[in-house]
């Protein structure tokens, strides 16, 4: 079947977070983690057949989709876990949250590398603990994890260690040596390892996402969700992956009374999407590393004083634009029509911005021709 990746149904006026921050302005949003495409027909057919059903009360996890995340984990990844290992949540960010109450207490610290995803950097925050960062190194025009700075960064109050693999936003999938390595250090520390791969069925290279998991320390948490990959953010499912007992209860304990259930419209979504959404998935890799070469290609011909990396997975490019000198890189664009994700919120310093390149090629050559057409207006 040949799936229809041209167009994307008008969105506005649907209470779509991506498209509202915008409503009553000409910007293209090209920023927050979310495709502008259809989901999947099979998907979208399990939830009219879903809510056909009429009853939507609270749910638990069907035997039939714990199943099909086992199976997914197994062939996909190479990882055997057990049902009592997967603990289900309504979102990874909420995840991160928990997870930085369950393993850290006030006095203590998490350690991350940025850029980062920002949920990484406010965690702590609202956990009212403290926070550690490492810089990612350029290596040969790729962005690899600096050991060296890590161990300068890591203290005895360290206590988490929170991973993005494959990474956002510099796209980067680590490879195998660098995750044993980091496991390594982690054991080495006595440090949680929260492993985020929510896009780790995303990848647009040749070369394997290596799951966390692969190097199970005593303490290693490895978190899921089939939202980026088959666009299903707004159902709200994620899983996690905490092989260790003591560790698991201590995330479920720190937990309870804040965290809802799963929804029933997401368990439905993320079965169907893992056991029937790949076809639909292999064809929107092509997709995207279409637009992935397409802009990269459009920068480096058309964007003078704006530099990228190759995107080896997300449909995200991480862009830095302080060659332009501009006082505000994102309002920059933004006033010319364009909505970026602002880099400074990531890490980064300012001038930094991210691009969602996960949408149809007409609307994505659009937001490339208006940021060209800005840049040839100052």
């Amino acid at each position: 079947m040949t799936y229809d990746f041209t167009r994307c149904p008008d969105r506005h006026r649907t209470g779509s977070l991506k498209w509202e921050r915008y409503s009553g302005r000409d910007v293209l949003p090209m920023w927050v983690a979310d495709l502008d495409f259809v989901s999947a027909p099979e998907i979208v057919a399990a939830l009219q057949e879903r809510a056909a059903h009429g009853v939507f009360g609270y749910t638990i996890p069907p035997r039939s989709t714990v199943e099909a995340v086992l199976e997914y984990l197994q062939t996909r990844h190479g990882v055997a876990a057990t049902d009592e290992q997967i603990v289900w949540f309504p979102g990874l960010v909420p995840a991160l949250n928990v997870a930085c109450r369950a393993f850290v207490q006030p006095g203590e610290e998490v350690l991350t590398c940025t850029p980062v995803y920002p949920p990484f950097l406010s965690a702590p925050e609202h956990a009212g603990v403290g926070l550690r960062t490492a810089d990612l190194v350029e290596n040969n025009g790729t962005w690899d994890i600096d050991f060296n700075t890590l161990e300068s960064a890591v203290t005895p109050r360290t206590k988490l260690f929170i991973l993005c693999n494959p990474h956002n936003p510099v796209g980067r999938v680590f490879p195998e040596a660098t995750i044993a390595r980091l496991a390594d250090f982690c054991q080495k520390h006595n440090l949680v390892l929260i492993s985020d791969e929510i896009h780790c069925d995303l990848v647009l290279n040749d070369a394997p996402h290596i799951s966390g998991l692969k190097f199970p320390g005593p303490k290693t948490v490895a978190m899921f969700a089939p939202s980026k990959t088959f666009n299903l953010a707004g159902l709200a499912c994620a899983f996690l992956v905490i092989p260790d007992a003591a560790t698991r209860h201590a995330f479920q304990h720190a937990a309870r009374g804040l965290i809802t259930e799963v929804n029933a419209f997401g368990y439905t979504g993320c079965e169907v999407a893992l056991r029937h959404g790949w076809p639909w998935r292999d064809q929107l890799l092509d997709v995207l590393r279409a637009n992935r070469d397409h802009v990269e290609k459009f920068i480096a011909t058309s964007l003078p004083g704006i530099r990228t990396w190759h995107v080896e997975a997300t449909y995200l490019s991480w862009l830095d634009a302080r060659e332009l000198r501009l006082p505000n890189a994102a309002k920059f664009f933004e006033d010319h029509g364009v909505g970026l994700s602002d880099g400074v919120p990531f890490g980064a310093p300012a001038g930094f911005l991210r691009l969602n390149f996960g949408c149809p090629r007409t609307q994505l050559d659009e937001a490339l021709n208006r940021m060209a057409q800005a840049l040839h207006s100052r």
